[in-house]
């Protein structure tokens, strides 16, 4: 834990009951500095970008492995710890038989959740290039990309970019980005992230190499949520017999064992309790879909349809009967400034997108067709305090 942290738990003033001292060490959208027991994923990384320590480009490379795996908690550790070398030293490390200190390449990681367009994706790339903002209006895609251009016909060396999260269903199709990518300059190398298998992504037509992140081991996934419920949580907060059960209850998806213990331990705030007991882990694994949709992907949704979402998890049961019902429950809230038209396009479109799920009662007894209940392909716990956290 950092001195911050510290200070701030010096600085709380509320009395009672308290188990969670850091909702964020808690959270299951954000990355640890060094991910714990990954040294093997690190080092087969650090392979392919063996050729950035010579002052030179790696080949294009593709990671990929199944949800929760640490694909983006690594690479973005790695591209933070690389561009940190590059940019203090602006030379690379070097044994015995490397007399030379070339420059070495920057580094730049781009999330496909955040960037949704070829504006998006250029600016992103040209703002971690240059020192000064780059406007987010007034300037054109083809205005970013020539920009980006010129910054690098002055490297030597170029840059390596990572692409996250490549091939979800609410980001930009892998066929358009192999477009944006030939838009960028020869000076550019790129490493792809997905969960699909090399065969699956054309994007790999482009890759001189791959490398797969397995799931986490059970013990290894027991590691990272004691190391979290350490930062995160009360002392003897949390018995190990507890974390045990997520992790074989997770199966490996790092991701999903860390929204149950986020679950679990505002459940036992809420209860006043300082231990998590077994119904407290009980009721974050029944409220956690099977499968879930990832909260990085909820969180980097619109504003207007977050504010839906957090409405929507608010509601009872009998107000998400329909889609009609959930509208016009939605729309009718003080905080939401939307037309009932837009609400229930957001419902259909977060719904094609896999963030909702439409269902069709069984229930229905009159003519036509039957209506669509909206059910939540997240942890609506985690959400909602994820949520007004941000706030």
């Amino acid at each position: 834990m950092d001195i911050d942290a510290r200070i701030k738990r010096r600085q709380r003033r509320d009395t009672g009951p308290r188990i969670v001292e850091n909702y964020d060490a808690l959270s299951p959208v954000a990355h640890t500095d060094e991910p714990s027991n990954r040294g093997p994923a690190f080092e087969r990384l650090l392979d392919i970008l063996d050729p950035v320590f010579d002052g030179t480009l790696p080949p294009n490379a593709y990671v990929h492995g199944p949800p929760g795996s640490g694909k983006s908690a690594i690479v973005i550790s790695l591209f933070s710890h690389l561009q940190q070398l590059s940019t203090e030293t602006r030379s690379v490390i070097h044994t015995s038989t490397r007399a030379a200190s070339p420059t070495a390449p920057g580094f730049v990681y781009v999330d496909l959740r955040m960037t949704t367009s070829e504006f998006a994706f250029y600016r992103e790339i040209l703002d971690a290039l240059v020192e000064d903002p780059v406007p987010e209006h007034g300037v054109s895609t083809g205005d970013l990309r020539s920009r980006i251009h010129e910054v690098l016909a002055d490297s030597r060396t170029g840059v390596v970019v990572a692409i996250d999260h490549v091939g979800e269903p609410d980001t930009t199709d892998t066929e358009t980005l192999v477009d944006l990518l030939a838009g960028l300059p020869s000076k550019v190398s790129w490493l792809a992230i997905g969960r699909e298998t090399p065969e699956a992504v054309p994007l790999t037509e482009y890759t001189a190499t791959s490398v797969r992140i397995n799931r986490y081991q059970r013990q290894m996934l027991v590691d990272v949520l004691m190391t979290r419920a350490s930062e995160g949580l009360t002392r003897g907060a949390l018995d190990h017999d507890l974390v045990r059960d997520i992790a074989e209850w997770a199966d490996g998806n790092a991701h999903d064992a860390l929204a149950a213990l986020f679950v679990a331990a505002d459940t036992a705030r809420a209860a006043s309790r300082t231990r998590l007991t077994d119904e407290d882990v009980a009721t974050a694994f029944a409220e956690i879909p099977c499968p879930s949709v990832s909260l990085g992907r909820v969180l980097a949704l619109p504003a207007n349809k977050q504010l839906v979402l957090r409405e929507l998890v608010d509601l009872d049961e009998t107000d998400r009967q329909s889609v009609t019902a959930t509208t016009e429950a939605i729309s009718s809230r003080p905080s939401v400034d939307l037309t009932r038209g837009t609400v229930k396009r957001f419902l259909y479109e977060m719904a094609e997108v896999g963030v909702v799920e439409r269902v069709q009662s069984t229930d229905h007894d009159g003519k036509g067709r039957p209506p669509s209940r909206v059910e939540l392909r997240f942890p609506p716990t985690a959400f909602r305090r994820l949520y007004d956290l941000r706030q």
